[in-house]
């Protein structure tokens, strides 16, 4: 039987078919390959959030505002490259799996065990990653530089009131899963990185939030803050409201809450609504 071989990127119609059989298939996956691929998620995510860090460290006082935001987030686009080609379970883009849910194959239970069991597991990636850069003290190095950075960065995020940290994460969000729903246009590896980078950057040079990301971002600087105090006191930061009740309560959980709706709502129920909708079941 010949077959019609295509290179061309999927239309719209198509991606929306492909993300509600993608949801179906992790709502149904096995729930230790779930956790597992999760944990590699929370991994990724810090990988590339070590890497911004890094890019920011000493940067800001030699360029531009606008140009060091551009340079961290191309560089922090590593995360969702590795999350995606490497076939990791991250919570943010599954809220795509709505999509599926909305079209009644997937329960409401298995979509929120889903949920449940990557966010979990990304949060023990993103802590072990964190344990790790403690470990090696690479938080040292350019003089101390990049430590400064990841202290300042979580500051900046415990820092953000309730409600502003809400619609940060529900910005951000609309700009993780639209990088997402723009993978499944793609035919190729290539195509998949290009369609990543360019939401991606967006999203962490505007400043937006992400939930998976700042289960890395504060507690490796809370992590400094704890096991070399000598360190903290070389920055001359000043860091009262860096605590773990000030992060889980007033920037995670806001933050979650805000990448569930962006997510879910603005994207997965849009295109749904928009594809899906009127297709038969």
């Amino acid at each position: 039987m010949n077959r019609e071989l295509s290179i061309d990127a999927l239309l719209p119609p198509e991606m929306a078919r492909r993300a509600e059989y993608i949801g179906v298939s992790k709502a149904e996956a096995p729930v230790l390959r779930t956790f597992v691929l999760a944990i590699l998620a929370g991994a990724f995510i810090a990988l590339g959030a070590i890497f911004a860090t890094t890019i920011s460290a000493g940067t800001s006082s030699e360029l531009p505002f606008g140009v060091t935001k551009l340079l961290v987030g191309f560089v922090f686009c590593l995360g969702l490259v590795l999350v995606v080609i490497g076939g990791a379970e991250l919570f943010t883009g599954n809220n795509l799996i709505v999509m599926a849910w909305a079209s009644r194959k997937v329960s409401t239970t298995a979509l929120l065990r889903n949920w449940g069991i990557v966010y979990v597991g990304n949060f023990v990636g993103s802590i072990g990653t964190a344990i790790l850069i403690i470990l090696s003290r690479q938080y040292t190095f350019g003089g101390g530089l990049v430590g400064a950075s990841a202290l300042a960065i979580a500051t900046g995020k415990v820092n953000f009131g309730w409600f502003q940290a809400l619609m940060l994460g529900l910005l951000g969000n609309i700009l993780v899963c639209l990088a997402v729903w723009l993978t499944f246009s793609a035919r190729s590896t290539i195509d998949k990185i290009a369609t990543i980078i360019f939401p991606i950057t967006a999203f962490v040079a505007a400043g937006f939030e992400h939930s998976v990301a700042n289960m890395y971002f504060v507690p490796v600087a809370l992590m400094i803050e704890s096991f070399d105090p000598a360190f903290v006191t070389t920055t001359g930061l000043e860091l009262t409201n860096l605590t773990w009740g000030n992060f889980l309560v007033n920037n995670l959980l806001p933050v979650t809450i805000g990448n569930i709706i962006g997510g879910s709502i603005f994207v997965a129920a849009v295109y749904w609504s928009v594809f899906l909708r009127h297709t038969e079941r």
